[in-house]
């Protein structure tokens, strides 16, 4: 039996950006909730100073197939300009 992988995901809107970022991430969420082995993927803080993603996968294969897939790529092009800092993951 598989671990279950726990992330907590940090982003940090640039001045001005904060809405651009949430639509970026509210699309991601809505692909990556359908991905095998996810269990959980939704924003459990957010404010115009920094949003956190919350992450559970049911293997550690299942998050290696998922930081390769289509969405992520998608989300970390949309989010290449409108971040002031990058991506803080934190493995739980």
């Amino acid at each position: 039996m598989s671990e279950i992988i726990n992330l907590q995901v940090t982003f940090i809107p640039n001045d001005g950006e904060f809405f651009r970022v949430k639509l970026a991430l509210d699309i991601a969420i809505e692909q990556v909730v359908e991905e095998t082995g996810c269990i959980q993927y939704e924003i459990t803080e957010e404010s115009e100073e920094r949003i956190v993603l919350t992450e559970q996968w049911a293997s550690q294969q299942d998050l290696d197939k998922h930081g390769k897939g289509i969405a992520v790529q998608d989300l970390n092009e949309s989010l290449s300009a409108l971040l002031a800092e990058p991506v803080k993951l934190e493995r739980l």
